[in-house]
């Protein structure tokens, strides 16, 4: 082997001695611990390394690296004062990284809560004021001739028109079906067998696609 070999082997296994990275080490009395990061002395500009207990608190220490990487003597054996076990699975980087995506993900839950929030907040008032406009529509199936020419049934008609656009405006939607197939999903069969609806004995209602009312059917 040359002599500038030898040399840059020489300095090659000097340099990889030296080094010191991130990741877990297990100190010779047993306990585990993660390095951080390699500082520099502000006065002396000696190489530092940082690291954390792994039980406990978790307290962090500082030890010059030379004394770090040093060995000890153990039972007329040396072994390293620290040694290397295996990479940081979680390094700072990849914690921010991930405290990241968790937040990002906690404001589209939060966006999402107040919007699906908004969109059934007056679930309970419109439940309340649905049986009344159901009531309305009712009368005027009971209606014969002599009604038809007073006045006061054009008012009611007036009333529940004003009703419908008010509910529709809040997102409700009345649930087709006469002549439609029978879904459970909406609706529910009081009498008859079948997949097709022939008769609505109680209207159903969606809010916001979402049902709250479900269609009281025959079915045939």
């Amino acid at each position: 082997m040359s002599e500038e070999k030898k040399i840059n082997n020489s300095k090659q296994t000097t340099d990889n001695s030296n080094k010191v990275k991130p990741g877990i080490y297990k100190h010779y009395k047993d306990k585990k611990y993660k390095v951080l990061f390699i500082a520099e002395d502000s006065e002396t500009q000696e190489e530092m390394v940082v690291y954390q207990a792994m039980y406990g608190e978790g307290k962090i220490w500082v030890r010059p690296k030379r004394i770090f990487l040093e060995e000890v003597e153990i039972d007329g054996k040396k072994v390293p004062r620290f040694k290397f076990e295996s990479p940081e699975e979680n390094d700072w980087q990849n914690k921010y990284l991930r405290a990241l995506a968790d937040y990002q993900n906690l404001l589209k839950r939060t966006a999402q809560e107040k919007v699906e929030f908004v969109k059934y907040a007056n679930e309970d008032l419109i439940l309340s004021i649905i049986p009344v406009y159901d009531n309305l529509k009712m009368s005027l199936a009971h209606t014969d001739e002599t009604v038809e020419k007073n006045g006061w049934l054009e008012g009611i008609k007036h009333v529940i028109r004003q009703f419908k656009d008010v509910l529709a405006s809040m997102g409700v939607e009345e649930i087709k079906t006469i002549g439609e197939k029978f879904d459970h999903n909406t609706m529910e069969a009081i009498e008859g067998k079948g997949d097709k609806v022939v008769k609505e004995l109680r209207p159903g209602y969606k809010l916001n696609g979402k049902v709250i009312v479900a269609a009281k059917v025959v079915v045939k």
